[in-house]
């Protein structure tokens, strides 16, 4: 039997809480942190000497010698460097553990060979790191030691931000200032302060290590590049939810208990839809931590896996043929005075202030349907938006039957009268309850579904950081506010102001709503008669990030700069281009090293068994029959390689940029898929002891 854990004890006692900032800190030092934290503002230098040194000595007593200044990159994933509490030792040689204010809000950390897509040369090597105060710092266990992480914004010595934090806590104080201009406009003189909560929804999949580190493609990009189906997939859907085996248990549990002792509230656990595939999910939680903690998820289950012998694959699709992985955003507004604006209540069609802010919601998505879309941008994600395993590659919104109806009514006449209900579902068994039924069923093709009292973000890839989407969606609904916010408070009827403006917005946005099967066919050809765009790939949504439109968005809530927002598109390009040259570098070192060889050895051993047949006088057609076949599918092969050698040297010798991006979507990823077609092929027919690596049913059974 495993130990038991007593969670309440156990939870954030490696996080410097604001409980433990009360326990700890003067009143006078704690209240100027806590009003900084909810309110802005910059600490005193004093202030921050005395939390430094609180610090300092809590992390001592958890057994930390170091701390970091932890932030994220543009990589989309973190960076530390750890630096010792020790100082010059005193006359007598003892050493005294020293933290200061000035060290805990500012880093210098150089950072210069981190991607700023040409905001400042490699030789510009100062960047500072600044303390966000809202984030908690946290204690991290590891093989290196007990390290005291302080999360961080990045930015260069002009000020420009070289991270995802930066631009993700601009686009805070936008939706904060944007929506507390329209619940005042409802009377509400309490609230202080409106915040996006949100619950970010991991999937992974778990293999064995053993057998993972045979394989060159997974070693390298974290995914297969080469892999015949195995004979089962996931079509009994006997793994979805089912019993989780004791070796997954075991990760489980050790992962839980290290994310509830990092103050991460993660909630549900479970086997998905295909094998050897899991999912977590925590608990809502204000953007900025939900932000810091999926990274954390991330990086601590690759870590744990690896104490139990097995391998975190965090790609989109590490292998083809069965479902891929994505992070289901749930994103809603909160008050601090505990209400969620995006609650419709019992009558949601008497609820004006929710249909206002609906209605934004509306004219927000589908103006910058584009921007979404881009947010969720990363080269695994190609592989998977659209495949009838994830949302399509067009944003639509699902509100349901109840709030479609409601929608409808209001566009149609600019009142909703009715409203349909759930009823009660009967069982038909008598020792069962019946009990209300929810007004709407949900919807899971749907890109981005109202799911009662929030937004589920559908397309967001498993390996992404969920700063991107966060911020946009900050950004573009403190636009919708805004702008409803400028009508509305010079109206003279305020009454009859928001009404005509929720029908306005509500008719000129309904095309985004689509309660309907994402995955048909048929939905692209509604889409585009809609006029909707179909953004399919990583490169094709880059640009949208320099439109006049998302500039001019960016640029007036003071989320993003042009030169800035012109950076992360350099280095999107980039990234894409070379992720596939990696990937296409690995394919053809495992063909030419590993593939090809072991099928020349296999034909070899036919050869000689074919004459060895006839010479014996028996029938060694079927033989020779094998032999073809291997034959024609190894030339295949080997022109299929000597082709993708061609161009994937020609595109690793363009300039970096869009042109080069391109070339390698359109060129290099079909030659790619033209080598892995005939390989793929002799898999199936070469003897599986002489095969060079693991295949699919060793990997996704054999956990």
């Amino acid at each position: 039997m495993s130990e038991r854990i007593n969670v309440e004890e156990i939870f954030g006692e490696n996080l410097f809480t604001l409980g433990k900032m009360k326990e700890r800190l003067p009143k006078k030092v704690y209240e100027e942190a806590k009003h900084v934290m909810e309110h802005g503002g910059e600490l005193s230098l004093a202030a921050a000497d005395v939390i430094a040194k609180v610090m300092k000595d809590w992390a001592v007593e958890k057994g930390a010698t170091h701390y970091t200044h932890w932030f994220q990159p543009l990589t989309g994933t973190t960076a530390e460097k750890h630096d010792a509490f020790v100082t010059v030792p005193d006359e007598n040689g003892k050493m005294i553990m020293e933290f200061s204010g000035k060290e805990l809000i500012k880093g210098e950390p150089d950072a210069s060979s981190f991607p700023s897509g040409g905001l400042r040369s490699t030789f510009e090597a100062r960047g500072y790191t600044a303390w966000d105060i809202t984030s908690p710092a946290f204690i991290k266990e590891a093989a290196v030691g007990h390290i005291l992480c302080i999360p961080t914004a990045f930015c260069s010595y002009t000020g420009v931000a070289l991270d995802k934090k930066t631009p993700l806590l601009r686009s805070m104080e936008a939706i904060n200032t944007q929506a507390l201009r329209i619940i005042r406009l409802f009377g509400n003189t309490t609230a202080t302060k409106v915040e996006a909560s949100v619950g970010a929804e991991q999937e992974y999949f778990l293999i064995d290590q053993k057998k993972a580190l045979k394989r060159s493609d997974i070693i390298f990009t974290g995914r297969t590049l080469f892999g015949a189906p195995a004979p089962k997939g996931q079509e009994m859907d006997d793994h979805y939810f089912g019993v989780i085996r004791e070796r997954i248990g075991s990760f489980m549990k050790d992962l839980n208990t290290e994310l509830w002792k990092l103050g991460v509230t993660a909630k549900t656990q479970h086997n998905e839809a295909a094998p050897a595939q899991h999912e977590l999910a925590p608990i809502y939680e204000t953007v900025n931590n939900a932000v810091d903690h999926n990274q954390l998820v991330m990086e601590s289950m690759k870590r744990i896996a690896g104490y139990h012998g097995m391998r975190c694959l965090l790609h989109e699709k590490p292998f083809a043929g069965i479902s891929g992985s994505g992070k289901h955003n749930n994103w809603s507004l909160c008050t601090d005075t505990g209400i969620n604006l995006l609650d419709p209540g019992a009558t949601p069609n008497d609820n004006i202030q929710f249909l206002l802010i609906l209605a934004c919601v509306m004219k927000a998505v589908d103006t910058h349907a584009d921007l979404l879309r881009q947010s969720a941008s990363v080269v695994g994600n190609d592989l998977r938006l659209g495949a009838s395993e994830a949302p399509p590659a067009i944003v639509s919104m699902f509100l349901g039957e109840q709030l479609e109806d409601v929608v409808k009514q209001l566009v149609e006449t600019g009142v909703a009268n009715d409203l349909k209900e759930g009823g009660y579902l009967a069982t038909g068994v008598s020792t069962l309850p019946d009990f209300k039924k929810d007004a709407t069923d949900r919807n899971r093709t749907s890109p981005f579904a109202f799911t009662g009292n929030k937004f589920e973000f559908r397309m967001v890839g498993s390996s992404d950081s969920v700063a991107s989407p966060n911020t946009t969606m900050n950004a573009i609904v403190a636009e919708a506010f805004c702008e409803a916010a400028d009508i509305l408070e010079q109206a003279e009827d305020f009454d009859l102001a928001v009404h005509d403006l929720i029908k306005k917005y509500m008719t000129e946005h309904q095309r985004i709503i689509f309660n309907g099967n994402g995955y048909a066919d048929e939905w692209v050809e509604e889409a585009k008669r809609r006029g909707l765009p179909n953004i399919k790939t990583m490169v094709e949504a880059t640009e949208t990030l320099t439109t006049p439109k998302a500039v001019a968005l960016f640029e007036k809530f003071g989320i993003f700069t042009k030169a800035e927002l012109e950076s992360r598109v350099e280095i999107l390009y980039e990234t894409y281009a070379k992720t596939i040259n990696i990937e296409a570098l690995t394919m053809i070192d495992m063909a030419s090293k590993q593939i090809i060889p072991a099928v020349v050895k296999y034909t070899k051993s036919l050869a000689d068994t074919v004459n060895a047949v006839r010479e014996a006088g028996a029938d060694a057609s079927a033989q020779i029959e094998i032999l073809n076949d291997t034959s024609k599918h190894l030339s295949a092969m080997k022109a299929a390689l000597k082709k993708l050698e061609e161009v994937d040297h020609t595109a690793a010798a363009m300039e970096p940029g869009k042109e080069q991006a391109f070339y390698y979507k359109e060129v290099v990823t079909k030659a790619m898929d033209d080598l892995r077609a005939p390989a793929d092929a002799l898999e199936m027919i070469v003897d599986k002891e002489i095969w060079p690596f693991p295949t699919y049913g060793d990997l996704l059974f054999e956990v």
